[in-house]
């Protein structure tokens, strides 16, 4: 399964620019204000899961955060992004391998999953999800997904979609709920996902 999806994704970032896919945001403001809330300082070890060639990193480099890890199932994702970055690319940790499957060798002060998470369809892959997250986050984690109101698939796969209830269910056993909210994303084709974002942190 893992091996599908892998090749799935590789596929993906093969064969189409960001302005082709729905997720690209030209400056992820809702990510970056979350994670700033969190009020770490800059040396706070932020990991971005799913992150792909995502712009995140971009701006959380210009902002002086210095200890940024970068997780995509693609390795090509990753390449793109590294491309992009040019000479900041070495300032990365970049991190080829599914979610469900990650062994990290640290712990994270804040965890951020944009779009990753609901793709796991499985009560497997979300026990792993969640058992890999409460293992190695020490501070916050910063979820988005598609809400109720938002779309059944994402680039030809089923995802599962959540609202706050059923995000602070599913992590409430070792985070508190800080705040959630929901939020319309604008694709670069005009059409218009509803997101929800829960902000979480994790229990002393």
């Amino acid at each position: 399964m893992a091996n599908d999806q892998k090749n799935h994704w590789e596929n993906v970032y093969e064969t189409k620019n960001p302005d082709q896919v729905s997720w690209t945001q030209e400056k992820p403001q809702t990510s970056l204000d979350l994670i700033n809330s969190c009020g770490l300082g800059k040396e706070a070890k932020i990991i971005d899961i799913g992150g792909g060639d995502s712009n995140l990193v971009d701006f959380l480099l210009e902002e002086g955060y210095k200890n940024i890890t970068v997780l995509d199932i693609s390795a090509k994702a990753l390449e793109k992004a590294k491309q992009r970055l040019g000479k900041n690319a070495e300032k990365i940790q970049w991190v080829t391998t599914d979610i469900t499957e990650f062994n990290p060798s640290e712990a994270y002060d804040i965890w951020h999953d944009r779009a990753a998470f609901h793709f796991l369809t499985t009560p497997e892959q979300i026990s792993k999800y969640i058992d890999i997250a409460e293992k190695n986050i020490t501070g916050f984690m910063i979820l988005g997904t598609f809400s109720k109101n938002g779309p059944t698939q994402c680039s030809g796969l089923d995802i599962q979609q959540y609202d706050e209830e059923s995000l602070s269910k599913i992590f409430g056993n070792d985070f508190e709920k800080i705040k959630c909210s929901t939020e319309d994303h604008t694709t670069p084709f005009g059409t218009t996902q509803n997101f929800v974002f829960c902000h979480f942190k994790k229990h002393a």
